[in-house]
Order: C-alpha cells, then structure tokens, then sequence
C-alpha cells in the first residue's frame, strides 16, 4: 500500500512540475534557514560542555548597588577572595587566581610571536581540564618560570621538535621553561588562550603585585573557584556575599557582594539584576530561534496553500477512491505519505543549500559550525525533523481533501477551490504578517546601529593608532618618540593607561566641595596619561590648561570630563580640590575636558579622571596628513622593530577598534536582514503559484471581461487587488507586533532612537511592491492571452 502511495504521490509531481518544483524549493529555503538556525544554536548551549565537572565550576564576581549607577556586576576581583575562600570555606575544592594578561611577546630564536595569554593559579588545570598532550596538570605550573603552551604556539615556535625543558624568552625579560603541551582551546570555550604562565610569576616580577595580597582596593584580577561534588551553592551563596564588606575598607561608592557566576552561564547569562543571571546573550539566541520557527512555518503555508489551491485537480481522485470503499483514514494516510515525501526531497535540497551557505554563515557570525554527517543524534533528529515538518505541511490538505463528499464531487455540484479561500487568505495574512515584521526589524536595527555610530566621540579618529608597550618600549619611550617624530611621517605621540576606546581602570572619588551630607562617594574611570595625550586624540579642553611637559609638577593635578564635573555639582571646577583614590594625597582640578566616547558608543558618558602619569600601557600617535599610510607603517615598523626586537609589530586604527564596538548589533542585523530577505523568497514563491491558480481559474472570466472591452490594466487589476489587500492587512497586523517588541529592544541602550511611522510606511511600500511584482508576471500573462483561445475551449 505504502508502496503505491509513493507511486501516486510521484506521478502527481511529475504531473504538475511546476507546483512542485515551487512546493520543494519554498520547503527546502525554510528548512535550510532552520536548520542553520538550529545548529548555531547547538553550538551556543555547548560552550564550556566539553569541560568535566564543568557544573561545579564558577567565577567570583562583585556585585554593587550604588546609588548615583544603580546597579553593576564586575569580574574583576581582589586577590584576598581567593585566600578566604580557599581558607575558610570547605564547600570549595580549588581556587584559582588569575590576571588574563592579554598579549605577549614569545621568543624563541628568531621566532618571535605575539600572543594571548594568562598568568593562573596553581590549581587552574585541576578544574579547567583542557586536554594535555605533554605533562601532568599537577605540576606542570608548580614552578615560577614555566610555561604551558597550546599545540599551534607550540609548533609555531618549535616546528615539530619535542618543546619540553626548552626555553622561551618572554617579554624580552625572563626565560621561561616549557613544561607542558596542551591541545588548542576549542572555539567553543569562553576562556581563550595560547599560553598559560604561574600567576605565581607575576608576583615575583611586577611590581605592582606586590601587596595585590592585603588589599581589597586592588580590583584587577579573575578568580575560579570548583565546588566540592556534594556543595550546594544556594546554601553558600549567603555565607560569602559579605567577605569584602567584613573585611575590606569601609569608605567605597557602594556595598560590594560577592557572588559565584556558573561557568554554565558564561556565555550566554552576563546581565545581572540582584546579583542574579538575568539575560545577555540568551537573548539573541532566543530570538532566532523564533525566526528560524517563523521561517520554516511561512515555508509549511506555502506548502498548504498550494495544496489546497489546487483540490479540484484531486477532487475527482477523492470522490472515485471513496466510491470504491477507501476510508478517509486511508486518504489521510496517501495524502501525509505525499506531504512527507515532498519534504524528504526538500530536506535533501535543503542539505544541499546548507552546505553551499556555512562557509558564508561561519565568516558572518564568527563561529565554526559544520554539519555533523558522522552523528548519529543528529540523524535521528533530522528524520525526525522531516516527519514533524511533513506532517505540519501536509495536515491541512490532508484532512482537508479526505472530506470531500464523493456523490457531491462526481456530480461536479462541488466548489472546492471556494471552500478553501478563506482559510488560505488567513494563512497568506500570517505569512507576510511574519515577513513584513522581519523587514521592520531589519531597518530598526540599522537606524539604531547608525544612531550610535553618528553619535559624536569626542576625539578625532581620523589616522590615529595606538600599539601596546612593552617593558622595552617603555624603557626606551622618549627616544622611540623622537625617532617616530623625526620620520616626518607621524604628527604626535602620547600614551596612556587605557587605549582611547575603552577605560581599564575604575576607582572612586570620596570628597568633592558641595558633597552632600551622607553622599557616598562617586565610582569614576580613571585614566593616567602623558603629556600631549589631549593633542594627540584631539580632545577638546573647554576650561582650565592641559598637563605640562614636566611631570614632577603634575604629580598631584587632574583633568576631569564634562560628565565628572555634573555628577559633582561643581559650578567652577578649576582649582577646586578633591580626594581622588588615584592619587595619593589630594588632587587639584587644573581642567576640564569635553565628554568622549571611551566606552559603549549606546551609553551615557561615564564620569573620568585624567592624572599625569609616567607608565603607560598603550602608545598612541597619530599619522601625518598627505602619508600614504603603507608608506608611513613601513618606517615606523623600523623604529618599533629597533626598540622592541622581542616583539613583531602589532598595530590598531582606533576607528577600526571603536567600530568592533557594533560587531553584535551589526551581526544581529544582518542576520535579520539575510532571514528577512529569505521569509519574503520563500512568501513571493507561495504568492506566484497562486496567482497562477488564480489566473488559471479564471482564464474563461477573463476572456469574457477582454471580449466586452477589458483593458490589460484592469485585468492586471482584477488580479492584483485581492492580494494586495492581503498584504496590507499583513502590514497593519505586523506593525504594532513589531513595534512592540523593536520598543523592549531599544531599551536597552540608553542612547536610542525613537521608532517613527516612516519604519512601518517604508515596509509596508516594499512589502506592496514585492508582492506587485511576484504576481504581475501571472496577471499580465493572463491579461495578454488570445480571448479567442480561452473561450473555445468548451
């Protein structure tokens, strides 16, 4: 039986090729979009899964409430959590400290390689059990100057030669010996890395380690923490919230709580509320899941649509089967088996146009995702996937044509293709309601991404490139900055403690004049900064002078930001002094700057605090006008290359840095449009197989009408308007879903735009002329065929 049900469901596609060529095709783009879907998807609840025990794993994290900000949840940390947590708290199994160094320079020989890494405790390797190729996790990090390298820095460095015991010049300051191999991190891990060094290393060579130790001040550091098998972290959540408060200073802009944050919800859960995971990322992932359930479903209607658009070509089928004793029962089942065996050879297609579309998809997002063809998981979810799909396509037309009465049917008295109108139009509705609300979602995202980016800095980042220092570099600033200077190719240099697109340091202002009685103190950026560092950026001072060459002078002035000054309250902030936890002693306002972008471009502009300092961590100079900037890199890679032999030249454009700003919104965009875009093809594919329906059943109507004097135009128009109402009823139902949920978006950045009615009037447009066009090709076919030919066909 099953047998012949194929046999029949064969004939009939082969019989009407063109309908079903629109069925597979309109069924293969969902079913690609949602299986795309689905495995980015996959591939965003895995991160971390690879990892043992890796539900026992948490970061340390402070929480505060303070009452100028509100409240913020940081991960940097004081390193006294780690010695009470590992001292006092037997629920906890190991702790790690850690300071994710960024990037260093690995020197081995000529090879000379620039990469991330991070200085860990002793115990990271127990609970982060990344696969090791070469040495024992219990030891590999006991010694001070030993370090751990992944498979591809170690080939880079050591080609195929064994690296254990060999040494690598790091930093150009310490020789540090090899002791373990470990495979790369997978993608799909939230802590990236290329080396891994004792964090006791950075205690024995940086200075300003030297009491991380005993203070609570010093939040610049990561802690892990692994929970014995049998904690419950509900029940210690209460018991370590207070650790800081108990025993750290007294006098800060806000009660800190200690909190634990599962590795579980690394990726995905980074908004906090009450120092509970809230949202982030999850967000996202929820809401192309959605779209890849909408698309494949505009891709079922269509299926649907066409099915029953074209009952009058099966009715008779229907009616004979009956007569002759075929249950409805068996009619249901013929129908499904057909519907299944469509989206089989949909699913198959489908496969095909995912294959064609993952490099493209991998590049956009950033991900390495892959069809797993040798799981067999994901081959048992996808049979059942075409099942599911099947079966939801082909529902309707199943139970739909299995009602027929036969004797009403082979009387001919039947209108079935009337029957099924309605219905229909409500699933055209639904289609395009879907499609138009992507197609709003697309622009709002745009115009909010350009909002941001139109939105002024502050500084000029025409030609400007910061680079980091390194201890040679910084030995050797003032000459590296005259030779650069001297080159003609370069207008200023400066630098600074954090580059000029973000703000590493965060401390706090306790005492300002006009501080309100019971004012807690004021969380604020802090940035130390050379002479000329204003110039350079190009800044603008609105009051007071900028910091002079001579830094002993400086020692206890700052400039503050515009956002500073309002936070406070000054009127007239020159001169004025303050207890800035940036320096020691008191610091004397000698100017005030005009309020840069140095954080979230969607962001107010936090409060800032400028010091002269002697350090630095980033160089920033700025390219002469009318160098070609191939020209200028290559001199000025001399000079780097002359005081920085450890390191190979590593450079950034400062647009480029604050444009990465917008990767998310900018990749939650076109995705949005790429789905958008997809939702209306496979809409427009529905849409022009039954405006050949319509033009086919009509073909006698429409002869009469050009007989008695019908224009092309009003046939064209006889045709259209049906649809076109359609769409705008889709218009008016998807405009305010979509402004509903486009408005819960937009509230989380403070700086957005507000949604407009020229949005919805522009999709809608688009949408009309879409549909105008999908269907026009159908309507003036009809309104251009002979009268003569249609009518004598009886």
């Amino acid at each position: 039986m099953i047998k012949n049900y194929l046999k029949i469901a064969w004939r009939n596609m082969l019989n009407n090729k063109v309908y079903s060529a629109l069925n597979i095709v309109g069924l293969a783009a969902g079913m690609a979009v949602a299986l795309i879907i689905a495995l980015w998807v996959f591939n965003q609840f895995s991160y971390d899964k690879f990892l043992p025990n890796n539900d026992q794993l948490y970061q340390v994290e402070l929480n505060f409430t303070d009452q100028h900000e509100g409240e913020h949840t940081q991960q940097a940390v004081s390193l006294p959590i780690a010695d009470v947590l590992r001292k006092e708290y037997p629920e906890v199994k190991y702790v790690a400290e850690s300071d994710w160094m960024g990037w260093h320079g690995l020197l081995v020989g000529n090879k000379k390689l620039y990469m991330n890494g991070a200085g860990v405790g002793s115990d990271f390797l127990k609970m982060f059990q990344y696969p090791l190729i070469k040495g024992n996790s219990n030891t590999v990090l006991k010694d001070a100057y030993s370090i751990v390298l992944t498979e591809s820095t170690a080939k880079a460095l050591f080609g195929d030669a064994d690296p254990i015991n060999k040494t690598i010049r790091f930093d150009n300051q310490h020789d540090l010996k090899v002791t373990g191999v470990m495979k790369d991190v997978p993608k799909n891990s939230s802590l990236q890395f290329n080396f891994l060094i004792p964090f006791s290393y950075n205690e024995q060579t940086q200075d300003w380690m030297k009491n991380a130790r005993t203070t609570y001040y010093n939040n610049s550091f990561q802690i892990f923490v692994q929970l014995q098998p049998n904690a419950d972290y509900a029940k210690l959540a209460p018991k370590i919230k207070d650790i800081v408060y108990k025993r750290g200073p007294k006098m800060r802009p806000a009660k800190p709580v200690v909190l634990l944050h599962p590795l579980k919800f690394w990726h995905l859960y980074s908004d906090f509320k009450n120092g509970k995971e809230v949202g982030g990322f999850i967000e996202y992932v929820h809401l192309f899941s959605i779209i890849g359930i909408l698309v494949l479903l505009i891709a079922c209607i269509n299926f649907m649509n066409l099915s029953t658009a074209r009952s009058e070509k099966r009715a008779r089928e229907v009616g004979v089967r009956k007569a002759i004793g075929s249950q409805r029962r068996d009619l249901i089942f013929q129908f499904l088996t057909e519907s299944i065996l469509i989206t089989f050879m949909a699913f198959l297609l489908s496969i095909l146009f995912v294959q064609l579309t993952l490099p493209s998809f991998n590049t956009l997002t950033g991900d390495f995702i892959n069809i797993p063809y040798s799981s067999p998981v994901f081959w048992f979810i996808m049979i059942t996937y075409v099942f599911a799909t099947g079966l939801l396509a082909g529902s309707r037309p199943a139970f739909y044509l299995s009602s027929f009465n036969p004797v009403k049917v082979l009387k001919g008295s039947i209108q079935v293709g009337k029957a099924a109108s309605l219905p229909r139009k409500i699933l055209v509705v639904l289609q395009f309601t879907c499609s138009i609300a992507l197609i709003i979602s697309t622009v709002i995202v745009y115009q909010q991404i350009q909002y941001a980016k139109d939105r002024p800095t502050g500084y000029s980042a025409d030609r400007l490139v910061s680079t980091d220092m390194s201890d040679d570099l910084s030995n050797h600033y003032d000459a590296l900055k005259a030779d650069l200077l001297q080159t003609g190719t370069i207008e200023s240099v400066t630098k600074a403690s954090s580059p000029l697109t973000g703000v590493y340091m965060h401390t706090g202002i306790e005492k300002w004049p006009g501080q309100g009685a019971g004012e807690l103190g004021l969380n604020v950026g802090g940035v130390s900064v050379s002479d000329n560092y204003f110039k350079t950026v190009g800044m603008s001072l609105i009051k007071g002078h900028d910091f002079s060459s001579n830094w002993s002078s400086d020692t206890s002035n700052i400039i503050i930001n515009e956002a500073a000054v309002k936070r406070m309250g000054l009127k007239e902030p020159i001169n004025q002094v303050i207890k800035y936890d940036g320096i020691n002693g008191p610091a004397r306002i000698i100017g005030v700057v005009k309020d840069a972008l140095m954080d979230s471009p969607f962001t107010p502009v936090e409060p800032t605090v400028f010091n002269h300092g002697r350090g630095g961590n980033f160089i920033i100079y700025r390219l002469s006008r009318g160098v070609h900037t191939h020209d200028a890199i290559e001199k000025i890679t001399r000079i780097f290359d002359k005081y920085n032999p450890a390191y190979p030249f590593i450079y950034q454009f400062v647009d480029d840095e604050y444009n990465h700003k917008f990767n998310l919104e900018v990749l939650v965009g076109k995705l949005a449009g790429v789905f958008a875009g997809l939702a209306i093809f496979i809409s427009c594919l529905g849409l022009f197989g039954l405006a050949a329906y319509v033009a086919e059943q009509r073909t006698k109507e429409i002869g009469v009408r050009k007989v008695l004097g019908a224009s092309v135009a009003q046939v064209w128009l006889l045709l259209s308007k049906d649809f076109i109402v359609l769409v705008m009823i889709s218009c008016l139902i998807a405009s305010p879903i979509a402004l509903y949920f486009l408005s819960n978006w937009l509230q989380k950045y403070n700086y957005r735009i507000s949604i407009g009615p020229g949005v919805f009037i522009l999709s809608a447009v688009t949408a009309i002329i879409i549909t105008l066009v999908t269907i026009s090709f159908q309507a003036i076919k009809a309104a251009l065929t002979n009268p003569v030919k249609s009518l004598r066909s009886e």
